[in-house]
């Protein structure tokens, strides 16, 4: 059985032939959010509509590491180490502390509610950014149903003041989201208002003086969509997609795919040396080893 497809020879090179998918884990209902704690040698993850964040450890398998999560969804660290989460029973961005008390970073704008916050990354020089689509409130199903009060943006956490500021404007729903390794580029994907016929595809942005510019078409997704993605130290975009995680290029090229046999959502980097791509994929999650190594993080 093969695990790739390839549209490059350089995807050759990334992937290792006789290193298979592996399933850790399954009977979940939508997962989502994937980090990986290298110091505590395990792997959060959400459960969105069971309200739960679960932990998988190797040789242990899972443990639950909050319930409820206010329906919980992506995740990431900042350079504390600390859990960054995105709620959407809360309509927040909320820190887990290490005494495990959690601090409420961003829950509105301008004096209205946020939406749903969905996926969230830290910069270097530690704001915080997150997505805002309306997801979480289309429906009772991943949070409580609730009219939106603001555009679907993109947000900025300033790390001194706490301040939050909307940096990209220009989307229908932005969904997942990551920088370039040198954060010259910040990479979006759009996956569209719930029960519309927008386009879905990546947007990806200049950094100029720390704000987005210059937006523009990156890639499109077939079958399926972006949800969430990561990068390797390359530049390399490894996305979610209909049929598995599709290795993109930073020039926009296809150059391959690793099958699932599930609709995946998003996807992060762990493992030794941070060469294990950990996979969410609707009910399950599973693993792949590559000969690349994703940006570094906490």
């Amino acid at each position: 059985m093969s695990f790739f497809e390839s549209y490059d020879p350089v995807f050759n090179s990334y992937v290792l032939g006789n290193a298979p998918v592996k399933q850790h884990a399954t009977g979940f209902d939508w997962v989502e959010g994937p980090v990986w704690f290298g110091d505590a040698d395990c792997l959060l993850f959400s459960d969105i509509p069971n309200n739960r964040i679960l932990r998988w450890t190797p040789d242990i398998g899972i443990s639950t590491y909050r319930a409820p999560s206010n329906f919980a969804n992506g995740h990431t660290r900042d350079h504390q180490g600390r859990l960054i989460s995105c709620e959407h029973g809360s309509r927040s961005v909320t820190r887990t502390e290490h005494d495990g008390t959690i601090t409420t970073l961003a829950d509105g704008f301008e004096g209205k509610r946020l939406n749903s916050p969905n996926d969230v990354v830290v910069k270097s020089d530690g704001s915080v950014w997150f997505s805002d689509p309306h997801y979480g409130i289309m429906t009772n199903y991943e949070g409580h149903k609730s009219p939106s009060e603001l555009p679907c943006q993109v947000y900025r956490i300033d790390p001194e003041t706490g301040s939050v500021e909307a940096m990209v404007r220009d989307m229908n729903c932005p969904n997942g989201l990551a920088f370039s390794p040198d954060e010259s580029k910040l990479y979006v994907a759009d996956t569209g208002r719930m029960f519309s016929d927008d386009p879905k595809h990546m947007r990806v942005y200049d950094m100029t003086s720390g704000t987005p510019a210059n937006g523009r078409h990156f890639h499109t997704i077939e079958p399926g969509a972006s949800d969430g993605f990561r990068l390797d130290t390359d530049g390399n975009i490894w996305s979610s997609a209909g049929d598995g995680v599709h290795c993109i290029s930073p020039d926009g090229k296809l150059l391959g795919k690793i099958l699932v046999p599930e609709l995946v959502s998003n996807v992060c980097f762990g493992g030794r040396g941070k060469q294990q791509l950990f996979i969410t994929a609707t009910t399950s999650i599973y693993s792949i080893k590559l000969n690349r190594q994703g940006v570094q993080t906490p």
